[in-house]
This record gives C-alpha cells, sequence and structure tokens, in this order.
C-alpha cells in the first residue's frame, strides 16, 4: 500500500520518467497494474521478445520489438498510460532512444504518460537524471518475513505430512538475517533451511549466510570469514572485553523506545603481532554474527570509477548482511593520509569521503572493526570523536595475559596447560607479542620432535631466549607508539 501510494504521488506531480531497479518483475508488474487500476489507467509492458503489450495480453503493439518503434509508438499515441520497459539498462547509452525518451518528457502537461524503467540495476543517462524520478519497491518488514517462513512450513507439512521443528534461538537469528532481502530471496532461503530435513537450527545458519553472501556480494571485496574464534581464545585485554559485554544486548536487540543509540563501531590500535586481528575476529565470535573482511586489494582498480563503485557496493552488501561485523583490517594501507593527493587521480580521497559518509548515515547494524598499526598515516578525519565509539590501543600484553596467552597456544598445540608453569614462561617473555609467543611454542614443538622428546618448560624457554622480539627490534617505534596512545586512546588491557 505505501509503494501504490508513493506512484500516486509521482503520477500527481507528472513525472515523465520512473526509474525501479529490482529484481522482482513479477512483483512489481502486479504493482504497478494495481496502481494503474485505482487511477483508471492501462498499464503496458515492453520486452525485446514481445514489443508492447498490456498486462493482460488483450492489445499489442504491431512492430513494437526494437525500442526505438516503442518509443515512436507512444509519442504518437495519445494515450495516458503507463509504460513498463523490461531490461531497460542495455539501451540507455543509444542516443536515439535518449533523444526519444526527451521528446516523450517534454509533453507531459498535454498527454500524462509515465515511462517506467524497470532493472535489476539502472543507470539513467546524465541527460535524462534531472527528469526522472528513481523508486525502490520495499522490503518485507519482520511481520511479512515471519508470514513467508510459516507458509513454507505448511507447505513443507503439506507435502511431506511432517511438522516443521524449530530451535527458537535459531528462528530468531534466521529471522533477523532473512530481512533486508526481496521477497523472491525470502521465500527461497526458507525453503532452503526448511526443506533439507524439515527442521530450523543453529547448523542450518552459515549456510544461509554463505548463501546469502553470494547473493548479495558479486565482487571480491567483501570476504565472508567462515571461521570466527570464540572469545576465548584470546588472552588478556579485559577492558575490551567488557566493553563487548555491556553492549552485546543493545546492538543484538535494540528497543525501539531505548536511549541508548545502537554502537557502531570500535578502531584498534596496537603493535604488531599484539592481537589486534584476532581481537576483531573475536567481536564477531563475543556477539555470534557473521564476520566481513574489507579486501583493500581487490577494492582498488586501475579504471575511473571502478574503485569508488567498488566501495560503494562493499558498504551496500555489507547494509544488507545486517546484522554483521565488518572488518577493516590495517585499514590505514587502504585509506592512508599520505596515499590522497592527486598522486592517484583523488582516488584514495573519494574512498575515504565515501567510508565517512557511510560510517555517518549508516542505519543499519553493521558494527565496524578497524585495526591499525600506524597512526601516522591516518587521516584525522577518521580519527575525530563520533566517528568510532571507541578507539582502544592494543599493548604488548602484561604478565597476566602472557599467561592466558601460554594457556591458549599450549592447548591448541594439543599440549595439556597444567603439566607448565605458565608463570615462569610468561617471566621468560616479558615484551613479547601474543604472535612471538605463539610462534615461540610452536618452534619449541619442532625441537622437541626432532630431538623424540616431550615438550616441557626448559625446551619452550630455550625458544623464548632465541627471540628477539618487535619491542626490542624496533624499541623506538614501539616506544613513540606508546606514548602517543596514552593520552589519545582507551587501554584494551
Amino acid at each position: 500500500m505505501k509503494d501504490i501510494q508513493e506512484l500516486e504521488g509521482m503520477l500527481k506531480a507528472q513525472m515523465p520518467v520512473v526509474a525501479i531497479e529490482s529484481y522482482e518483475e513479477g512483483k512489481v508488474l502486479d504493482m504497478m497494474e494495481r496502481f494503474a487500476f485505482q487511477n483508471e489507467r492501462t498499464v503496458w509492458r515492453w520486452s525485446v521478445t514481445d514489443g508492447l503489450r498490456t498486462l493482460n495480453g488483450k492489445e499489442s503493439a504491431y512492430n513494437t520489438t526494437h525500442m526505438e518503434d516503442a518509443l515512436r509508438h507512444i509519442e504518437k499515441s495519445p494515450a495516458n498510460s503507463v509504460y513498463v520497459f523490461l531490461d531497460a539498462h542495455k539501451f540507455m547509452d543509444d542516443p536515439v532512444v535518449v533523444r526519444q525518451i526527451k521528446d516523450i518528457a517534454a509533453t507531459t502537461e498535454r498527454t500524462h504518460r509515465m515511462l517506467v524503467f524497470l532493472s535489476p540495476r539502472l543507470e539513467m543517462p546524465e541527460e535524462l537524471d534531472r527528469l526522472t524520478t528513481h523508486f525502490r519497491p520495499s522490503l518485507p518488514d519482520a511481520k511479512r518475513v515471519a508470514e513467508i517462513l510459516n507458509e513454507e512450513a505448511r507447505r513443507y507439512r503439506d507435502n511431506t505430512g511432517e511438522q516443521v521443528h524449530a530451535n527458537r534461538a535459531a528462528l530468531g537469528v534466521l529471522m533477523q538475517h532473512l530481512c533486508g532481502l526481496t521477497e523472491e530471496d525470502v521465500r527461497r532461503f526458507a525453503r532452503m533451511v526448511i526443506r533439507d530435513d524439515g527442521a530450523v537450527s543453529d547448523a542450518d545458519i552459515p549456510r544461509l549466510l554463505k548463501a546469502k553472501h553470494q547473493l548479495l556480494c558479486h565482487g571480491a571485496a567483501l570476504v565472508l570469514e567462515e571461521s570466527v574464534p570464540d572469545i576465548g581464545q584470546l588472552g588478556g585485554l579485559a577492558g575490551l572485553k567488557r566493553w563487548l559485554k555491556v553492549r552485546r544486548e543493545v546492538f543484538m536487540n535494540p528497543a525501539p523506545d531505548s536511549p541508548l543509540p545502537t554502537p557502531k563501531g570500535m578502531l584498534l590500535l596496537g603493535v604488531q603481532g599484539a592481537g589486534k586481528s584476532l581481537a576483531a575476529k573475536c567481536v564477531a565470535g563475543a556477539w555470534q554474527l557473521p564476520l566481513f573482511r574489507m579486501d583493500f586489494g581487490a577494492l582498488y582498480q586501475k579504471y575511473h570509477g571502478e574503485t569508488e563503485r567498488n566501495i560503494r557496493d562493499a558498504l551496500a552488501a555489507a547494509n544488507a548482511m545486517a546484522p554483521c561485523v565488518l572488518w577493516m583490517d590495517e585499514i590505514e594501507k587502504g585509506i592512508a593520509a599520505d596515499a590522497g593527493g592527486d598522486a592517484d587521480g583523488g582516488v584514495s580521497r573519494r574512498v575515504l569521503a565515501t567510508l565517512l559518509t557511510w560510517m555517518n548515515d549508516r542505519a543499519t547494524r553493521v558494527f565496524l572493526v578497524a585495526t591499525a598499526n600506524d597512526i601516522s598515516h591516518l587521516p584525522p578525519e577518521l580519527l575525530r570523536k563520533g566517528r568510532f565509539d571507541e578507539i582502544f590501543f592494543v599493548d604488548l600484553p602484561a604478565a597476566s595475559a602472557r599467561e592466558d596467552i601460554v594457556r591458549i597456544h599450549l592447548r591448541r598445540n594439543k599440549q595439556n596447560p597444567a603439566a607448565f608453569d605458565a608463570a615462569r614462561l610468561a617471566a621468560a617473555c616479558d615484551g613479547f607479542s601474543g604472535a612471538e609467543i605463539e610462534q615461540a611454542i610452536v618452534a619449541a614443538l619442532y625441537e622437541a620432535h626432532a630431538e623424540k622428546t616431550p615438550l616441557d618448560n626448559a625446551v619452550i624457554e630455550v625458544e623464548m631466549k632465541r627471540t628477539r622480539p618487535l619491542s626490542v627490534v624496533m624499541a623506538e617505534k614501539v616506544a613513540a607508539l606508546r606514548d602517543w596512545a596514552r593520552s589519545r586512546a582507551v587501554p584494551a588491557d
């Protein structure tokens, strides 16, 4: 009903050209038919195979399979009809077609015709854009999604004689991830989940997310991370963990009347190897959300305008995948402050502008986690208050955190942490990052394997003594980063 009212407003305003971007061709044609009936208009449908014919099929225009011929027929007709052109995007670079549309639009005051161009993706030429209003059919809300799920469950029962079994928690997550899709896609994914085993369970969610990602993320710039670690895999960082715990409920179940704003994102700064990337992944694990990584390497292209379109598409895809976590790893390499200027034709500046606009304006539940090693390369406009909810500094782990990390990596490598003196090992690796602790344990495992002896404290300590950590090799840079963060960021530990 809302869509019909919006179309009626366009008709009353005598908008000559309407552009509709939608994959739901049948749904849009049904909507146009209802709209035309309520306004006593006839709807004509044009396609390259059938030419011009009314939706009921009773009338057709002879020799109009070519778009120029169809437009010529419309221009000569006095009827105040609605004309829907299917797959119009393929013809919008033809100067004859553009001229004919302009000529028809010029007669709007005398004949209130409406030209509707329907395609999955449609960019109007500049000379037509001022004459065009863009319309996007509304997506099904939560109530409609629930209705479709119930319809598909009843259909499954009618076909098989069996009831659909549903895990309440899994059903709630499923509905969250179906919202934001078209009605046809909701129905197709509902069938996919229900018909394989007649149940909705936690096991269906990863499969749904993968299928949804393949549907919506056509480019390679937005990557679905299929293995997301649990927050228990993150050693230390108690402050960050508490921050996430406090905000989880507000993000996952926002109340319309709540005064609390939905959390939007965080920036993780810190020493290389200190655990920023793992912490970013663990945000998705802690909140049980899908994790998407922005691949800046795939984002940047050599052709003019391609990069800007790629980031718009990637951010739009992230919005469609909500609720989710969007991870931008080493963001300074993608939008570095000194990479702009005119060296790349201003591409980096435009990418940054697109990202900042999205960060400010997005209303979807996409939680942005950005990580950075070098703060000096980040543009100041990205760091100002309001861009991120918080800026955390991930320092080298303290003694207690090093103990946790030692135990985690021993357990990960099939060792019993109780058989080791974790406190002594933590003291031996003072100044190590989490990645350096991991590598010392892995190297000790190789030594023990070569010597055909079990792994013990002594072997690990020897490897730790051999290691020259980054805090020693690049002591000056690490000290400068710590000095900068002391008064400008919140400690993650």
